[in-house]
């Protein structure tokens, strides 16, 4: 998934720029095809921006600009919204704020930085940066207690590993990663009476052709919630490498307050 870097092999992704081609999302229950969904995400801060642009079965369009930033969650109407004086608005959406967090976490890259940071112990922005290996070593020697077990399941074709960790900053909210070839192929996360599941598949190396470097994403994203397709999406291109991406909180969300 390209997260090993340098001599150390460091886990150094720190952030995402994700492109889709295609697919359809629910918007106030009803089916909406997608002509834009880009996510750009930083997992140090951690948060994330998802452009989304669809159109309904009636012809209407739709468009909105999802935004998480550490622990406020809003909405723009366009992109880096109030940022600067009387350009965009920007609505508190902080209901949203744990969704948005899972979303987040139980993502192909933010699952493995999650599992792992609960092995050792601490939060995914503190291990970013360090060798996964030596970060639990280093732990399981101080006496950390592991928050995520893995266990095997074995079947016809293939043997599974199967992750369960907690989803950071969401209390009770679990996740169950299984991985096929070290790859996500599903994360289900419940909380309370609701149940997450994020399927992965089609994995390739979707970075520009000038500017490959070995880093695997999965190829479709489907997103359920309890049971009900909420999210499809076709990747065309990603860049995974450490781009520059920021969520600044506008001053009214600040305001409405966490």
């Amino acid at each position: 998934m390209g997260m090993l870097r340098s001599g150390a092999e460091s886990e150094l992704i720190k952030t995402l720029d994700y492109n889709g081609a295609g697919g359809t999302m629910q918007v106030n229950g009803q089916p909406c095809t997608l002509t834009k969904y880009r996510i750009q995400a930083n997992y140090q801060i951690p948060g994330y921006r998802v452009q989304i642009a669809c159109t309904r079965a009636n012809k209407q369009t739709y468009s909105n600009v999802e935004t998480l930033s550490g622990d406020y969650a809003w909405d723009e109407d366009m992109p880096g919204a109030e940022l600067v004086a009387g350009e965009g608005k920007a609505t508190p959406q902080q209901a949203a704020l744990e969704e948005r967090r899972i979303r987040l976490w139980a993502s192909p890259h933010g699952a493995v930085k999650a599992a792992i940071a609960a092995a050792a112990g601490m939060h995914p922005t503190k291990s970013f940066g360090q060798n996964p290996g030596v970060l639990l070593d280093t732990q399981a020697k101080a006496g950390v207690q592991p928050q995520t077990t893995l266990t095997w399941q074995k079947e016809k074709t293939a043997e599974k590993a199967v992750l369960t960790f907690p989803i950071p900053d969401v209390p009770g909210a679990t996740a169950t990663a299984t991985l096929v070839n070290d790859l996500p192929e599903s994360v289900v996360v419940t909380r309370g009476a609701d149940k997450f599941e994020f399927i992965y598949g089609k994995w390739a190396d979707f970075n520009n052709p000038l500017f490959k470097i070995d880093a695997l994403y999965p190829g479709t994203i489907v997103e359920r919630k309890n049971g009900t397709v909420v999210r499809s999406v076709t990747t065309k291109v990603t860049e995974i490498g450490q781009i520059y991406v920021i969520m600044p909180v506008p001053e009214s969300v600040k305001k409405a307050g966490k």
